[in-house]
């Protein structure tokens, strides 16, 4: 016998036989106990009854025999054998009540009939308590049976203590699922109510949120769940931040309405993301800025495929437009958004593959579907890789903005929304430097549809990093925990604002809702925040230790490893150019900025030259142009000598 049969023998041994048996044998056994256990309870009426030690003749015996024979069947056809043993509650005891009562006036039967046959006669007051002794008997038998076998010595394993941090409905309920699992049991509840300290929930201790460092000591925690009805984002940064210095793992319980009906809650025990460690608390978006350019109307999103576009989708179609066009380069990225926008079945759906360099593809979707709104998000946005294809970079973010913007005005289009980026402000990469370009067009086309007094609307979106979308630094960072590090940092000094990439879209067909005349949006995206002291967040909230981490783990798990800034790289993201001034809208996430437009002649004579660079594919070029034009102030009033340059077609 090994090392791991020594531990379970001989009680071990038994729970391990016990619960290798088939659910049909696990019940004959069970009834067997219960038939012992009413016999033993009878024989204890009849001792009690008398006050003394009671020896059945053999005609009691049978009537013990037959009494529990018969109540075991009416146990079956009450359903008593139906629960499992480790899923039974409260309820059990009401239902073994029922069951006690029908043995009882069994034995008030018994009582009667060998009255009249003149036998021994059965005492008045032994079926109640024959009732009250069965009925302890039979629910110690299984809650004793559900301890035994689901014990973690049963299965060899050690349950990781589990702190509650919220003692209302979703934490109880919580504690509650937990109690049935075999890897996590709940020691104690926290809880801002200071009605509820010192209290007992369900058989777990209340504390308040002043002994929580104190609790993770005492009680040897584990692990920190927080319940999000019961504390805001706010204090969930508080939270996140403490536990941090014990190393304990923080993860989160989403509100109840966000659970679907059916699922378990333990399931959806999820673990603390962004918002949680910045401490937002997202507004609730307005539902009419929400669907006035999307209800009811046709909607296109470019680069539909992508991380802001698939989610641009996702949230159009919950709006009940009339149609969705998909434009997406990329064939997986278009099939796999589409694929899923059917399952919802919530809009007409019409997904094309193509580019919006595409002039003549772009032209006719607009002619064939009548689009009434368009949420460009097509662009390359992964900042080394643009900065080593500047070329391309160039053609799809501004050339491909040029044509969709200039479609849409000659086409009518009611709103047009460009996807802008933190990035384009005083760009030091040529990704930023596209948008920035993006951004004096939209600008400018927006004017040429003031002149012409059509009602269109265009605008720009700009907005920093979001959680979850492809190339963000916190999937690579969970990656790179998970194998084991090192976690990579750029530089010990770079900052970045960050959002839930379902907030940002909602703002952003918010704003669109805002836009009158070229305007450029700042989304309020909160705080900065170090990289690096995100990538220590997240080793620390994963259980685990930085490496070298100051003088208190020189031996860490993992190390943080600076790897140095990239090309175009800055260490400081900003929303503003000094020129611009910010205004208030109607909508507190929501700025607007003042921001002059580039006079048309010369942003006309910078769209010819790039055009020029790039059908002679002159890399270096490409790039001097586009950041020295993405640095332009209103100060810039002397463009180049354009005399004998050609009228570029559109925006003339």
């Amino acid at each position: 016998m090994d090392a791991g049969d020594t531990n379970l023998a001989p009680a071990g041994w038994l729970v391990q036989h016990l619960r290798s048996r088939s659910r049909s044998t696990k019940l004959w056994m069970l009834a067997g106990v219960d038939l012992l256990l009413l016999v033993l309870a009878a024989w204890l009426a009849f001792s009690v009854r008398l006050g003394d030690f009671f020896e059945p003749s053999v005609r009691v015996l049978g009537m013990m025999g037959v009494a529990s024979g018969v109540s075991v069947a009416a146990f079956h056809r009450l359903g008593l054998y139906r629960p499992v043993i480790r899923f039974i509650g409260p309820a059990l005891a009401g239902r073994v009540a029922q069951g006690m009562t029908v043995s009882a006036l069994i034995w008030v039967l018994l009582g009667f009939m060998t009255q009249f046959a003149g036998y021994e006669n059965v005492p008045r007051s032994m079926p109640l308590i024959f009732g009250v002794h069965g009925w302890v008997f039979l629910c110690a038998s299984r809650y004793a049976a559900r301890w035994l076998l689901w014990r973690p010595a049963a299965s060899g394993t050690t349950l990781r203590k589990v702190l509650i941090y919220g003692a209302g409905g979703a934490g109880r309920q919580l504690a509650a699922s937990l109690c049935l699992g075999r890897e996590l049991r709940p020691v104690a509840f926290v809880d801002a109510d200071s009605a509820l300290a010192g209290c007992e929930v369900d058989g777990l201790r209340v504390h308040a949120p002043a002994e929580l460092a104190k609790l993770v000591e005492v009680l040897e925690i584990d692990e920190v769940i927080v319940t999000t009805e019961a504390v805001p984002a706010s204090r969930r940064r508080e939270i996140v931040e403490e536990m941090e210095r014990c190393s304990i793992r923080v993860r989160v319980l989403p509100a109840l309405a966000d659970i679907a009906s059916g699922r378990h809650v333990v399931n959806l025990v999820r673990d603390v993301d962004i918002d949680d460690l910045l401490g937002r608390d997202p507004v609730t978006p307005d539902p009419a800025l929400l669907a006035a350019c999307i209800t009811g109307k046709v909607v296109l999103v470019t680069g539909a495929g992508g991380s802001i576009g698939s989610e641009i989708c996702r949230q159009v179609a919950a709006l009940a437009p009339q149609r969705l066009v998909l434009l997406e380069a990329s064939e997986h990225a278009l099939y796999e958004i589409d694929r899923r926008l059917r399952q919802w079945e919530a809009c007409d759906i019409v997904p094309v593959l193509g580019s919006v360099q595409n002039r003549a593809l772009v032209e006719s979707l607009l002619a064939e579907h009548n689009v009434e709104t368009i949420y460009h998000t097509a662009a390359h946005k992964h900042v080394p890789l643009v900065q080593s294809n500047p070329l391309e970079g160039a053609a799809n973010n501004v050339l491909g903005t040029l044509t969709v913007a200039e479609a849409a005005f000659e086409a009518g289009v009611g709103t047009f929304v460009l996807i802008s980026s933190d990035k384009a402000v005083r760009p030091t990469s040529v990704m930023g430097a596209t948008k920035r370009w993006a951004e004096l067009i939209v600008q400018q086309v927006s004017a040429l549809a003031l002149e012409r007094g059509a009602g269109q609307h265009f605008c720009a979106v700009r907005f920093g990093n979001v959680f979850g979308s492809n190339g963000s630094v916190v999937p690579l960072f969970k990656e790179q925990i998970a194998r084991g590090g090192p976690v990579t940092v750029t530089h010990p000094e770079v900052t970045r604002y960050f959002m839930s990439i379902h907030e940002a879209v909602a703002l952003v067909i918010q704003a669109g809702s805002l836009a009158r005349s070229g305007e450029v949006f700042m989304i309020d995206m909160g705080e900065p925040v170090r990289i690096i002291d995100l990538a220590r967040k997240m080793i620390t909230l994963a259980g685990l230790t930085v490496r070298g981490d100051g003088h208190h783990h020189p031996e860490g798990a993992l190390e943080i490893r600076c790897t140095g800034l990239r090309p175009g790289e800055k260490l400081f993201e900003e929303l503003l150019i000094r020129t611009e001034s910010t205004a208030a809208t109607a909508h507190p996430k929501i700025m607007k900025i003042e921001d002059p437009a580039m006079p048309p002649d010369l942003l006309r004579h910078y769209l010819l030259r790039l055009t020029e660079l790039i059908h002679a594919r002159q890399q270096t070029a490409i790039t001097r142009l586009l950041l020295t034009v993405a640095m332009w102030t209103p100060s810039e009033v002397d463009g180049p000598d354009r005399s004998e340059e050609p009228v570029m077609e559109g925006l003339a």
